[in-house]
């Protein structure tokens, strides 16, 4: 038990005051600050941009002794401790970055207790240097961030997770554990708990709802023509990031964008480290607008300010999906988050899983397969997008409808399909449900494929009786039919549709009736809100935070936010007092730009009298 002078959480909340420049902490973080400083392990499950990292900074502030971060994180930690050495706290990181004379000189700083929080990758803790080092020292609290991880159930597995219990177990004495994650699942959560083997944590599992993230989902024939005009319509200025599935293809979107006259830069795993480093902190600086990366990029990048995350294809699950597109943001203003769907995603996602050398455990296999089916069921849901996110994460929304994505803002009137779907699954079913989807179309159309004849398909009742429709609007119905569970696909390497008899039924007899919108493949563009915030002095501020991030060499977000800059902006503070009323100004802060901050907003207010 950690012994403080007096309240754990008023002893919090005067570091997050004078540390961080906030005035409370947000939903669920008390919980479990104050549940650490009184020597319990704690659970912390929070969106993106939740604040999660507070949780278990601000206890390493007060506790006695060393606090060790676990993340699998390079960028995280970079980033998290450069933030943390501008506002005063001693902190470092130990991962593969860093050459053998540099880590030779950081163990000994460690051993010489110079730092309060040590981030550490997990693979580091297998080491017999590390686990002797960190047996000698006393150590508070072990924060886990990432926990996901460690399940299989997760969507980011790491075996090396599965290590941190043993590490634990050597040390003389088992500090406070901690264990943080941004998705998870009850399966993923309970193996957390688990595979730690927390003590009765205390649990803080808010909302996984983001108010002021906008969500789409789009099928349109030219993604890139469309991620231009939808750049340069709604943030011409602004940070963002564009996720692809492959290496080809985020080198082609990039020397597209580049062509097209957008700053922009590429990030990939077959790039030289040097070069994604350089690129990474380039988007990290604001010198370039938008990183086109596949999803090697992003994680634990702490940068505030993105405006918009664009999926140029889909990826392999929802908690992935949701955990990129939530680094649009993080600092509560709103940002965009769009999805650019197409069938082919569905099919090369499912061969990445197949052919993944990696994955050996048959189980980990069907889980990745059961995941993907998940998103493809959001991908074509006609359902509020942000309540199905939530239905997913086992939360109960509040609402039917946002009233802020694709589907909720859709005035596309809807058609009776229900005649369509009884031919589909009466297909499906005389096809003896050992075809997959491109066959039964082809069944559909009439098609006098080799294939469809030597199999005598040709042959069935269903043969050609839909022949009046194309390709891709039977392509749409049928992974309507898959996403409302009147259909399902299996998982062997050549899907096989199949009937959910129960429901199925309910159509073939006429039970229940089929709705869908009426422009089944017609791209319509989705109206992003207008969400910018823009004015003199918010533009003054913004390139004094620029300068300020090359003269200290730091990302500028992690001077100011967005939100920072528009309040300055706003309330145009002109007194200590009224400097740290603002939103992530506290007296270090102050301490550093202050001053210089005042001058340029009575400058501004001289020039505007």
């Amino acid at each position: 038990m950690v012994a403080l002078s007096h309240s754990p959480l008023l002893d919090a909340t005067d570091a997050l005051q004078n540390y961080f420049g906030y005035t409370e902490f947000r939903e669920g973080q008390a919980p479990l600050v104050e549940g650490v400083l009184s020597g319990q392990d704690v659970l912390g499950i929070m969106p993106t941009g939740g604040g999660k990292s507070l949780c278990y900074q601000i206890p390493a502030l007060l506790l006695p002794h060393i606090t060790l971060v676990i993340s699998p994180l390079i960028s995280l930690m970079k980033d998290q401790v450069d933030a943390l050495l501008e506002i005063g706290i001693s902190a470092t990181f130990i991962n593969s970055t860093l050459d053998e004379a540099t880590l030779r000189t950081r163990l000994i700083e460690i051993r010489q207790k110079q730092y309060k929080l040590i981030y550490i990758a997990p693979e580091r803790l297998n080491s017999y240097l590390i686990r002797s080092l960190f047996s000698a020292l006393p150590i508070s609290f072990i924060a886990v961030d990432e926990a996901h991880c460690i399940s299989k159930w997760g969507h980011d597995f790491r075996p090396a997770y599965g290590e941190i219990i043993d590490f634990v177990h050597q040390l003389p004495n088992r500090p406070v554990i901690g264990a943080y994650t941004a998705t998870a699942t009850s399966e993923v959560i309970h193996e957390i708990k688990t595979l730690l083997q927390l003590h009765n944590p205390i649990e803080s599992i808010i909302s996984f709802d983001r108010t002021n993230l906008t969500f789409e989902v789009l099928k349109v024939s030219d993604k890139r023509r469309y991620i231009i005009n939808f750049i340069r319509r709604f943030y011409p200025n602004e940070s963002g990031i564009i996720y692809c599935a492959t290496r080809n293809n985020v080198e082609k979107l990039t020397e597209f964008l580049k062509n097209a006259g957008l700053k922009v830069l590429a990030y990939h795993g077959g790039m030289e480290h040097h070069e994604r480093e350089k690129n990474q902190n380039a988007f990290i600086r604001d010198e370039v607008q938008i990183i086109v990366a596949t999803n090697a990029f992003g994680m634990g990048i702490d940068k505030s300010n993105v405006r918009f995350v664009i999926h140029y294809n889909m990826p392999q699950n929802m908690e992935a999906y949701y955990q990129e597109a939530g680094r649009a943001g993080r600092d509560g203003a709103p940002a965009h988050c769009l999805l650019l769907y197409a069938p082919r995603d569905v099919s090369n996602q499912k061969y990445l899983i197949e052919h993944n050398d990696f994955i050996t455990d048959p189980e980990r296999k069907d889980i990745l397969y059961h995941n993907l089916e998940a998103l493809i069921d959001y991908c074509h849901t006609e359902e509020c997008l942000r309540a199905e996110i939530l239905h997913y994460f086992s939360e109960t929304p509040q609402f039917d409808h946002c009233n802020n994505c694709s589907n909720c803002t859709n005035t596309a009137p809807k058609i009776n399909i229900t005649i369509e779907a009884q031919k589909i699954l009466s297909c499906v079913y005389r096809a003896e449900q050992n075809c997959g989807i491109t066959t039964i179309i082809q069944i559909l159309r009439g098609s006098k494929n080799q294939h469809i004849l030597s199999r005598n398909l040709d042959q069935l009742s269903t043969y050609g009786i839909m022949r009046e429709y194309s390709e891709s609007g039977l392509k749409e119905m049928i992974m309507t039919l898959i996403a409302r569970g009147y259909l399902y696909q299996t998982t062997e390497a050549r899907p096989l549709l199949k009937l959910n008899i129960g429901k199925a039924k309910l159509i073939l007899t006429g039970q229940k009736q089929l709705f869908h919108r009426q422009d089944l493949l017609l791209h319509k563009t989705f109206s992003a809100p207008e969400n910018h915030y823009h004015s003199p002095l918010y533009e003054e501020i913004r390139a004094f935070r620029l300068m300020l991030s090359k003269e200290r060499d730091v990302p500028a977000y992690t001077i100011f936010s967005d939100k920072t800059l528009r309040e300055l902006a706003e309330k145009q503070p002109t007194t200590q007092g009224q400097m740290l009323q603002i939103h992530g100004i506290g007296v270090k802060k102050f301490d550093l730009y202050g001053e210089r901050l005042m001058e340029l907003i009575r400058h501004h207010q001289a020039h505007q009298a």
